[in-house]
C-alpha cells in the first residue's frame, strides 16, 4: 500500500520547529467516552463522539453528529438521561483553511415537568390504568378515576400525556464574524422536542415510532434528531485500559490483539466483548445542504480544495453560576460561556493528548494547536504499544512526521489544497464533501485505509471502526515502511456494534430499551442484531 499521506518539506519543518519549542513529551493514556480529568467530573459536558459524513442517501448533504453524556444506563431511571439546559451545545465549521470557524450551529435546551407530582420522569401504560373497585379514599379516587395516563405514544398533543419530563430546544445558525456576522434562527417558530430515553414496551410500546417522531424537517433542506440514542460506538474498552491488553484467546496470529487476514477482512464479525454495547448516549444529529456550508455556497467536486470543510464540536457552560437563598432554589448564570471541551479528530482528543494537557487542549482552539504538535511527533502510545506487545510491534522513530497530514489540510482528503491553503496545525476533522458516499455493500469499517474514501479520517460514519483506525495509524502504517504485519493488523476484536445502524438519517440505532437492556461481558463473545454475522447475536429479553 503506498504512502496516502505523504507529508511535504514545510510541514517538516513547521512540525520540526515545534518540536524543538516544546520539549518533553507528558504522560498520555489511550482514552474514549472520559477523555479528560474535567470531563470524567462533568460527564453531561463529555463529548464522546463527533461524526461528520455526506449523507449516505443525499450525496448534495452533509450530516454532523454530536454525541455526549457517556455510558447512559438504559434502566437507569426514575429521570434518565436530559440534555443540560445550562450547556451551549456547538458545531463548527471552517470552510477557508484557517482552522478558524466560519459557520457555527448552537443548540440550547429547555426542559419543563408536566408531571411536578409524579415520582418519575416518564408514565404509561395501554389506554390508561383506572382505580379498581377497592380503591381506598374512594371520596377522593372514585373507582375507575385515572391513575396511570395512555402510553406515550406521541412528543406532543394526545399520547404525550405521560412526558412528565419533556426537552426542547433551538437551533441557531451563526454564519461569519464582525459586521459581515448573519444570525438564522433555524427553529424558525417550530416546536422541536428531544425524543426522551426509551423506558419499556409498557411505557413506550412503539418506540421506533415516537422516535422517528422526533426527526423535524426545517426550511432550507434542514432536517434535525436530538434525544437519547444507543451509543454507536463499539470497542473492547476493558482490554484497551488495560495497558492495551487485547484479547490472547480471540487470534490466530500467535500474537495477542493481533488480526489474522480474515479476521481484517471482517466487517461485521466480532472476536471480542464490545463493552459499549447497550449502553445509550445523547446525541444531537443535522442533515445539511453541502452549498449552505462551503466558502462560496456552491458543491464542489472531490478535486476542489473548496469541497474540503474542517468540523469539530465543543461544549460550554456560563462563565458564573450563582446560588442563593434569594433566587428561590434557582440559580443565577452569567450571559458568557467558557468551553468546557472539544472534539474534531478522535485519535488526537482520545488517544495522543497527555492526561496533563487533555483540559488546557479541550478548552482550546484549533488554531492554537501548534503547541499540542510534540503529542504528535513523539507520541508515547505508540511507545506504549511496541513495549507492550514486546517488541513485535515496530514503530517509527520520532519525529513522527507520518502523522502530520492529519491535521493539515492535505491530501489525501484534500488533493486540490495547495501549500498555502494546508493552514495550521489544527485537529480538525476534515471531510471532503466531492468524495460520494459510500453503498451499503462496499462500505469497509477501516475506512480510507481499507480503501473506502468515504470513510475516516475522510470525516467520520458512525460505522468506521476508529479503535482500530486509529491504533494502526498509532504505530505506523501511515508510512510505507511500516504498513506490514503485524502493526497493519493491531486490533481490538471489536469490528461491529451491537446494533444494526440506520441507513438514513439520523443514522444512529435509537435507544434501548430500560425494561429489556443487558451488556455484554468480557467473557462473552461480541454480540450485535439479528442480521449481522456476529459469533453471538444479543437476546431483546
Amino acid at each position: 500500500m503506498k504512502n496516502i499521506f505523504p507529508p511535504t518539506h514545510w510541514q517538516l519543518a513547521l512540525l520540526s520547529s515545534a518540536l524543538l519549542m516544546l520539549g518533553s513529551v507528558e504522560s498520555a493514556h489511550a482514552a474514549n467516552h472520559r477523555e479528560a480529568p474535567l470531563t470524567a467530573l462533568d460527564t453531561k459536558a463529555d463529548i464522546t463522539d463527533w461524526y461528520s459524513f455526506v449523507s449516505y442517501d443525499d450525496p448534495s448533504k452533509v450530516t454532523m453528529i454530536l454525541n455526549v453524556d457517556p455510558f447512559l444506563e438504559a434502566s437507569n431511571g426514575p429521570n434518565y438521561f436530559p440534555f443540560d439546559p445550562e450547556i451551549l451545545y456547538e458545531m463548527k465549521i471552517d470552510n477557508n483553511f484557517d482552522a478558524d470557524e466560519d459557520i457555527t450551529l448552537q443548540f440550547r435546551f429547555k426542559t419543563e415537568n408536566r408531571l411536578p407530582s409524579v415520582f418519575t420522569g416518564f408514565v404509561g401504560a395501554g389506554t390508561g390504568i383506572f382505580a379498581p373497585a377497592n380503591s381506598p379514599n374512594p371520596d377522593k379516587f372514585p373507582p375507575g378515576t385515572l391513575i396511570v395516563p395512555p402510553a406515550i405514544t406521541a412528543l406532543d398533543g394526545p399520547g404525550s400525556e405521560g412526558l412528565g419530563l419533556r426537552q426542547s430546544y433551538t437551533i441557531t445558525l451563526i454564519k461569519g464574524k464582525g459586521r459581515n456576522r448573519q444570525v438564522v434562527d433555524l427553529t424558525n417558530q417550530q416546536k422541536l422536542y428531544a425524543v426522551p430515553s426509551n423506558v419499556g414496551p409498557r411505557t413506550m410500546p412503539n418506540y421506533n415510532e415516537l422516535a422517528s417522531q422526533g426527526i423535524y424537517d426545517l426550511s432550507g433542506g434542514v432536517r434535525v434528531f436530538a434525544g437519547t440514542v444507543d451509543d454507536p460506538f463499539y470497542i473492547d474498552l476493558g482490554a484497551a485500559f488495560d495497558t492495551f491488553n487485547f484479547r490472547a484467546d480471540a487470534f490466530s496470529t500467535g500474537i495477542p490483539g493481533v488480526f489474522s487476514e480474515a479476521q481484517n477482512n471482517a466487517d461485521d464479525l466480532n472476536f471480542a466483548a464490545d463493552d459499549v454495547a447497550g449502553f445509550n448516549v445523547n446525541t444531537i444529529a443535522i442533515e445539511l445542504p453541502i452549498a449552505l456550508l462551503t466558502k462560496d455556497g456552491q458543491q464542489h467536486s472531490a478535486a476542489d480544495a473548496l469541497a474540503v470543510l474542517g468540523t469539530y464540536a465543543t461544549t460550554s457552560r456560563p462563565r458564573t453560576k450563582e446560588f442563593s437563598e434569594k433566587l428561590g432554589g434557582k440559580t443565577k448564570l452569567a450571559n458568557s460561556f467558557t468551553q468546557i471541551q472539544r472534539m474534531g479528530n478522535p485519535l488526537i482528543n482520545e488517544l495522543l493528548i497527555g492526561t496533563g494537557d487533555k483540559d488546557k487542549f479541550s478548552m482550546s482552539e484549533p488554531k492554537n494547536d501548534a503547541v499540542f504538535a510534540n503529542y504528535l511527533l513523539d507520541p508515547l502510545l505508540a511507545r506504549v504499544i511496541n513495549a507492550a506487545y514486546s517488541g513485535a510491534v515496530k514503530i517509527p522513530a520520532a519525529p513522527r512526521l507520518d502523522l502530520a497530514p492529519l491535521v493539515f489540510y492535505a491530501a489525501p482528503i484534500c488533493p486540490g489544497c495547495t501549500t498555502a491553503q494546508q493552514g495550521p496545525i489544527a485537529d480538525l476533522l476534515r471531510l471532503n464533501t466531492g468524495i460520494a458516499p459510500t453503498a451499503f455493500n462496499s462500505r469497509k469499517r477501516m475506512g480510507f485505509l481499507a480503501g473506502d474514501k468515504a470513510g475516516f479520517p475522510n470525516g467520520r460514519r458512525v460505522s468506521d471502526d476508529v479503535t482500530d483506525i486509529a491504533a494502526q495509524a498509532v504505530v505506523g502504517v501511515l508510512n510505507p515502511a511500516f504498513n506490514v504485519f503485524p502493526n497493519n493488523r493491531v486490533a481490538d476484536g471489536v469490528n461491529a456494534n451491537d446494533r444494526a445502524y440506520q441507513e438514513s438519517f439520523p443514522y444512529v440505532a435509537f435507544a434501548n430499551s430500560g425494561r429489556n437492556s443487558r451488556h455484554v461481558d468480557p467473557s462473552e463473545s461480541g454480540c450485535s442484531d439479528a442480521g449481522f454475522l456476529t459469533l453471538s447475536t444479543c437476546p431483546i429479553d
